[in-house]
């Protein structure tokens, strides 16, 4: 699938980039007991390395809530997605297994502190274009709220929004019966072209693993 990056995301952030994933002909299921294990032990790892600490600290945190920041939203309004997962964890309203693909992104969201998006690559529509929303755009999210998407990093297919590393739409979203499947890691523009192929290979891998099917890979707007 063709994905473009608009000029005027990289206007404001040079380094902004994005892994990018395809899946073909995977099996989404009830989690293996190694993933629900290590989601488990890992959510309480941070609920301890937070005793004391705020969130909005941790490095990864700090950098996706200044990219909100320059792009013209406040973070304490609209809190990058990967926040809002720690904030959960520190609360300790862990998340609990979904399914496999959604226990996976958010492993690894935790895991390397930025917002990660699986779709249903058979809802979405040609090309997708990562932009910022307009004035008046909006959809429902995964949260079941109207969301307004104005100035927020979006991606967008011929039908219009479906991501955000704010929250995902309920247009598209990864189900049991999802065989082909597009995710979008947000990464941190500080993160080098090599750290950063390296990280979406590794999440590429795991999922694979778990899913079948076969996969490929890109980093875009990388130079």
């Amino acid at each position: 699938m063709e994905i473009n990056l608009s000029e005027e995301v990289t206007q404001l952030i040079p380094s902004f980039k994005v892994g990018v994933i395809e899946y073909k002909n995977i099996n989404v299921g009830e989690s293996p007991q190694m993933i629900r294990g290590r989601l488990q032990l890992f959510q309480e790892s941070i609920f301890f390395d937070l005793e004391n600490k705020n969130v909005s600290e941790l490095s990864g945190i700090q950098e996706w809530r200044s990219v909100f920041k320059k792009y013209g939203k406040d973070p304490n309004r609209y809190r990058p997605s990967v926040e809002a997962l720690y904030r959960r964890v520190q609360k300790q309203n862990y998340l609990s297994s979904i399914q496999s693909a959604i226990d996976i992104n958010n492993f690894f969201s935790l895991q390397y502190q930025v917002p990660i998006g699986i779709y249903d690559q058979d809802n979405l529509n040609g090309p997708v274009n990562i932009r910022l929303g307009t004035e008046g755009e909006e959809y429902t999210g995964l949260n079941g709220r109207k969301n307004s998407l104005h100035r927020l990093i979006v991606s967008s297919d011929n039908l219009g929004p479906f991501g955000s590393p704010f929250v995902d739409s309920d247009r598209a979203p990864v189900t049991l019966a999802t065989k082909n499947a597009l995710q979008i890691i947000y990464l941190q523009p500080s993160t080098n072209v090599e750290k950063s192929r390296r990280l979406t290979e590794s999440l590429m891998n795991m999922f694979t693993q778990i899913h079948g099917g076969e996969a490929t890979f890109q980093l875009v707007g990388c130079p």
